[in-house]
C-alpha cells in the first residue's frame, strides 16, 4: 500500500480545471495553437506519405537500439554498481576505472573507435572472416549496440552504486537474521530496494539514451535520424523534416516518461 500522505501531496500537485484556464495559460495555449497552425498550413508536408514507410522503419530501428542497449546496459550496471559497494578491491577499481573512462570521453568518440578502429582490424584476420561472427561483424549496428550499451552501463552503474549503498543496513541484517542466504538477500531485498531508489534516475538515463541513438547514423545505421537526413538531401527542405524529427522524439520521450511513472506508481513507497 502506498503512503496516503504522499498520495495526497501528489494529488494536490495536479493541475485543476480552474488553474488551467487562468489568463496567462490561455494566452500560452493560444500562441501554441497559432504556431501549430502556421507549421501545418504554411509549410510543405506533401513529402510525408512518400517517406512514411521508411520513417516507420527508422523509428523501429531507433526503438530496437534503445530497448536492446538499455536492457543490456542495465544488466551490466547492476554488477558494476554492486562491486563498487562490496568489493573485492580489484573488481572495485576495475569498475571505477571503467565508469571514469566511459563517462569522461564523448560517446561519439567511443562509437568511432569501435567502428572505424576495432571494426577495421577484424578483416585482417582470416579466422574472424571465416567464422560465424563475420556476417555480424561486417555490419555497423553491432558496434552501435556495444557503444550505447557501455555508455548506459557506465552512467547507470554509478547510479546503482549509490542505490545499493543507500539501502538501510538494518534491512539486510534482518534478512540475514531470518536465515536467508546471501543470494536470497540480494534477490529479494537488496536489488529490489536499490532499483526502487534508482528508478527516477533510470527514467532520465533512458531518455538521454534515446537522445543518444542518432549518433549511430554516423556509422551508417539507418535509424529515424538517418531517414530524416536523407529526406533533407532529396527534398532540399530544412525546417519541415527537422520539425517532424523533433515531434517524433518528443512523442517517444513522452511515452517513456509516462510508462516509467506508471511503473513507479505501482511500486509501494512505504518505508522507502
Amino acid at each position: 500500500m502506498s503512503d496516503p500522505t504522499i498520495t495526497a501531496l501528489a494529488l494536490t500537485d495536479l493541475p485543476t480545471k480552474k488553474s488551467i484556464f487562468k489568463p496567462h495559460r490561455i494566452v500560452l495555449m493560444a500562441i501554441a495553437a497559432a504556431v501549430v497552425f502556421c507549421i501545418v498550413w504554411f509549410m510543405r508536408w506533401d513529402w510525408v506519405p512518400e517517406y512514411s514507410d521508411r520513417l516507420a522503419d527508422g523509428v523501429g530501428m531507433t526503438l530496437i537500439m534503445l530497448a536492446s542497449t538499455s536492457i543490456l546496459g542495465f544488466l551490466l550496471a547492476v554488477p558494476i554498481g554492486l562491486v563498487q559497494v562490496t568489493g573485492p578491491w580489484p573488481l572495485k577499481m576495475l569498475a571505477q576505472v571503467f565508469c571514469t573512462v566511459i563517462r569522461g570521453t564523448p560517446l561519439l568518440l567511443q562509437l568511432w573507435l569501435l567502428y572505424y578502429g576495432l571494426g577495421s582490424l577484424f578483416p585482417q584476420f582470416p579466422e574472424i572472416r571465416n567464422s560465424f561472427l563475420w556476417p555480424y561483424l561486417r555490419e555497423s549496428w553491432p558496434y552501435g549496440v556495444v557503444a550505447l550499451t557501455l555508455s548506459f552501463a557506465a552512467y547507470e552503474g554509478e547510479v546503482m552504486r549509490g542505490a545499493f549503498a543507500g539501502v538501510p543496513s538494518g534491512e539486510l541484517e534482518a534478512a540475514r537474521a531470518y536465515g536467508m542466504s546471501p543470494f536470497t538477500v540480494f534477490r529479494r531485498i537488496w536489488l529490489p530496494r536499490a532499483v526502487h531508489r534508482a528508478l527516477p534516475t533510470l527514467t532520465g538515463e533512458t531518455v538521454l539514451q534515446l537522445k543518444a541513438t542518432p549518433l549511430v547514423a554516423t556509422i551508417t545505421v539507418i535509424d529515424v535520424y538517418a531517414i530524416i537526413s536523407q529526406v533533407r538531401q532529396k527534398t532540399y527542405l530544412t525546417y519541415e523534416p527537422l520539425l517532424l524529427l523533433a515531434l517524433i522524439y518528443l512523442c517517444l520521450t513522452a511515452i517513456l516518461v509516462v510508462g516509467f511513472r506508471y511503473f513507479e506508481s505501482k511500486i509501494p513507497t512505504r518505508g522507502a
